[in-house]
């Protein structure tokens, strides 16, 4: 495989930061070499785990992703009925509950728990930022910050897909939908955190604003609350959960959430750049690759052997 200059940029950036020496350079140079121009006759010979086959998510990543699920799936299943009490399916469901007082109580109760997570997130996003920044491992390209790659990964994607291309872009760990997804994520709970305070601390945003807004912002802040939580519950439903775990290759999960791992074939068809940093930290990867250029037969030719092959037809 001849790489693109992005993707050998990321190769010696990866040896470098990784210290590795000359003789493993030149076994992951000659495995890469080995490996078919075609990506996607690599990714559909490669053998994956359901379960997952490479690191992508550490345990801290995990328990804050299943805090946020679990408190966003039941601050909308208490929180929904509350904001349309007055509609007939709204009635069975807060009385199964306890009561709209109870409910009450159960949402805002969880409502801090989601921001307890945000908080855990953010801090724990900084601290590993810091130590990779004091490490000198911190990589711009691998963080969910975007960059303009994003935008040229999009272009390039939606030519793939309407047939233009043959491959698909180079992507790195996080790709643009994922980007996109996170920060208008993050967006809507910045949304929900600040209306769902009006509610329960009028008093403090009284205090701030000006006098003669406080009414207007209330009232955009009532008819902003459900109306985001209903949206995000959509996008949610139809578009994350279809393209984590319900779309071809995924179905029908992903369990990426819970191992924290990635599988082979996923990374190379999305993640390929990641990939790459994966064959230089993961010894076994490269192993495993090796292993399997040789079973498959899918390394390229080189004009040599091409020849002799052509001779012995």
């Amino acid at each position: 495989m001849k790489l693109s200059a992005e993707a050998q940029k990321v190769l010696q950036d990866s040896m470098s930061i990784n210290q590795t020496d000359d003789k493993e350079r030149a076994e992951i140079e000659q495995l890469i070499s080995n490996m078919p121009d075609d990506r996607v006759l690599l990714y559909k010979n490669v053998v994956s785990n359901p379960i997952g086959d490479l690191p992508r998510y550490s345990i801290h990543i995990r328990i804050q992703h299943m805090l946020t699920f679990v408190t966003f799936l039941t601050l909308a299943f208490t929180g929904l009925p509350i904001a349309f009490m007055d509609q007939i399916w709204a009635q069975p469901l807060n009385t199964m509950i306890g009561g709209i007082d109870i409910s009450r109580v159960i949402h805002r109760t969880l409502a801090s728990v989601m921001i307890l997570t945000m908080v855990y997130h953010i801090f724990y996003l900084a601290w590993i930022t810091v130590r990779d920044i004091a490490q000198k491992r911190f990589i711009l390209q691998r963080s969910i910050i975007p960059t303009f790659k994003d935008a040229r990964d999009f272009k390039l994607d939606m030519q793939y897909f309407i047939g233009k291309r043959e491959q698909r872009p180079e992507m790195d760990k996080f790709m643009y939908k994922q980007k996109i997804h996170y920060f208008a994520a993050a967006f809507g709970n910045m949304v929900m955190i600040i209306s769902g305070s009006s509610f329960i601390f009028p008093e403090f945003w009284a205090a701030i604003l000006p006098e003669a807004s406080v009414s207007y912002f209330q009232e955009m802040m009532r008819l902003s609350h459900p109306h985001e939580a209903l949206l995000a519950l959509l996008v949610i439903a139809f578009w994350h959960w279809y393209n984590v775990h319900l779309a071809p290759g995924r179905f029908p999960m992903q369990w990426t959430f819970l191992t924290g791992k990635i599988t082979r074939e996923h990374q190379i068809e999305e993640h390929f750049l990641e990939y790459i940093r994966n064959l230089v930290e993961l010894p076994e990867e490269r192993e495993y690759l090796s292993n399997l250029l040789d079973a498959r037969e899918l390394s390229p030719l080189t004009d040599e052997n091409q020849q002799t092959a052509e001779q012995s037809i």
